[in-house]
């Protein structure tokens, strides 16, 4: 991942890498949401596993970051004879689109903002004499 905006706008990016910027999320993470997303039935952490070739407890994780980021949510399924399971499955994609695009327009505000301080903190200082020889 880039370590600075300007590095990041000059990157060639897919849609898929707002996954990463806005939430920190990882590569398994993208893979694990498509894959959620190619099924229309939610899948197990079990089936999850299956699909990406890891370990449950990697899928598992991976499954938290996407429930913490919004980005999936969580069913529970009861057995007929008592106990359950949870399945997973996306949310609703423009509903993700819409959240990620307020918090942009925050952070965009939030920017201006710093910005704006920054011209108010260092635009009245006095400039250094010059040397002249």
């Amino acid at each position: 991942m880039a370590n600075s905006m300007n590095e990041m706008l000059r990157q060639d990016m897919e849609c898929e890498g707002l996954l990463e910027c806005f939430h920190d999320l990882k590569g398994l993470d993208k893979e694990i949401f498509e894959v959620l997303c190619d099924y229309e039935e939610p899948l197990t952490v079990d089936e999850v596993a299956d699909e990406v070739g890891r370990e449950r407890s990697t899928a598992y994780r991976s499954i938290q970051r996407l429930l913490q980021a919004g980005f999936i949510q969580k069913d529970q399924v009861n057995y007929e004879q008592g106990g359950y399971y949870h399945v997973y499955s996306p949310r609703d994609g423009e509903e993700i689109a819409q959240e990620m695009q307020r918090t942009l327009n925050e952070w965009y505000a939030k920017m201006g903002q710093l910005i704006g301080e920054f011209g108010e903190k260092y635009s009245d200082r006095p400039k250094p004499a010059t040397v002249e020889g």
